[in-house]
């Protein structure tokens, strides 16, 4: 397996697109992290099963978000996508995200080329309401059992927003590479 951080880029998202790397499927209870010391997918533990991904969990290559680890996306499709494949995604914002005190913000992103839905999702505002409510619950509860009260999403913003938080990580990278 290649070293993603190696053969791939954040992507153009001036333009609103990004490269992404899919750690966990739509669905899935496995905490798949990328292990950037060591280039390869890791099993970081198994989640309850009532606390499966409501959407696909990725990361931009090259990039550093404040919480030490490679930027998060989550990714929006019809049918989970496979752990260790990359896309290239439209950006259509970001949720802004506290974990444990720290930040952890998590862009959102449809595949740029998505003909089973004729591209329909332009910005956030075309993704249903469900959706919004599924992914706020889900992050804001996927650590009860373990560490409650300790994961706060702090709301959903649109595209530029998303542009400023990925311009921030790709310099924390370029300034540690």
């Amino acid at each position: 397996m290649a070293d993603f951080n190696q053969v791939l880029n954040p992507g153009e998202y001036k333009e609103g697109t990004i490269n992404v790397v899919i750690e966990i499927p739509t669905g899935s209870n496995h905490k798949i992290e990328w292990d950037r010391k060591r280039a390869c997918f890791m099993l970081d533990r198994i989640e309850p099963i009532a606390f499966a991904k409501p959407c696909n969990y990725g990361f931009i290559p090259q990039t550093i978000d404040e919480d030490g680890d490679e930027l998060d996306v989550l990714v929006v499709t019809d049918q989970p996508l496979t752990t260790g494949i990359y896309l290239k995604a439209r950006v259509l914002g970001v949720m802004k995200f506290e974990d444990d005190g720290e930040v952890d913000d998590k862009i959102i992103a449809v595949v740029d080329d998505d003909r089973n839905n004729g591209d329909a999702y332009k910005t956030l505002e075309d993704l249903p309401k469900r959706w919004f409510e599924q992914v706020e619950f889900h992050f804001n509860h996927y650590k009860d059992l373990k560490k409650p009260g300790t994961t706060h999403v702090k709301g959903f913003f649109g595209l530029e927003d998303a542009q400023k938080v990925i311009e921030d990580a790709i310099a924390r990278w370029q300034k540690q590479n």
